[in-house]
């Protein structure tokens, strides 16, 4: 089955079309950038200019940086405000809407480091915020938006978003002191089998990883940041 997938992000918004039997995108990706302000019809509009680009009439998925409940956004801590409340299904076309790192996570227990694992599962993804998948023998617990869990008293993705690193100048070792105490703080939280670590960044894990120490085992998702434009159209496809 093929189906849109589309990623939309602080800075840029991506979709391919998506073969959902094998994960694989079917022709190059494109991106364009995420307008500023990221309010509901400029985003909208580069959504449509997705579609057609790929000539797009069938099934649709698209990913959210927020709460979306339904397909009703209920957050936007990363876009702008004004898309709370905003019904986004609707407003995509009769798309399927969902969490970014929700669908990021979905790619990853299908066809990345999550196949076939059993027990507590974390996907995390790193960029403009954190965003975070859990997945329990399989199963999402969606929207749990780990990433505003409170850290020196104030939001976690406020001290260890991979934004962080490029704004403050902080080496990679040093940032990777920041991800290990988040980490430190999920893995105390929810005893996971696994962490797996996404989003843009994911491409230069071994600048990091290796810095970062815990008994959980933490894993650069294989999908990278293909991840959220597979996850969407699994989700659509998924109904």
């Amino acid at each position: 089955m093929l189906v849109l997938g589309i990623d939309i992000g602080g800075s840029g918004i991506k979709g391919a079309p998506v073969d959902t039997e094998s994960g694989t995108l079917t022709e190059e990706r494109l991106r364009v950038p995420t307008p500023q302000p990221s309010a509901p019809e400029g985003v909208a509009e580069a959504v449509r200019r997705i579609r057609a680009h790929f000539g797009w009439d069938g099934p649709v998925g698209v990913t959210f940086p927020g709460v979306v409940r339904d397909g009703v956004v209920r957050t936007a801590a990363n876009v702008d405000r004004s898309w709370v409340g905003v019904d986004a299904a609707e407003l995509f076309g009769a798309a399927a809407v969902l969490n970014d790192a929700d669908a990021a996570g979905i790619a990853e227990m299908a066809f990345g480091e999550g196949r076939g694992r059993a027990g507590t599962v974390l996907v995390l993804t790193f960029g403009t915020g954190i965003g975070s998948a859990l997945f329990a023998d399989g199963t999402l617990v969606p929207n749990t938006e780990l990433g505003h869990l409170q850290l020196h008293g104030g939001d976690a993705e406020h001290r260890a978003a991979a934004r962080v690193r490029e704004e403050h100048d902080l080496s990679w070792e040093k940032w990777a002191q920041r991800v290990e105490e988040y980490l430190r703080h999920v893995e105390m939280l929810f005893s996971p089998s696994l962490i797996v670590v996404g989003g843009g960044v994911s491409r230069k894990a071994d600048k990091f990883l290796p810095y970062v120490r815990l008994d959980t085992p933490v894993v650069p998702a294989a999908l990278r940041n293909q991840a959220g434009i597979i996850g969407a159209a699994l989700a659509a496809a998924r109904g």
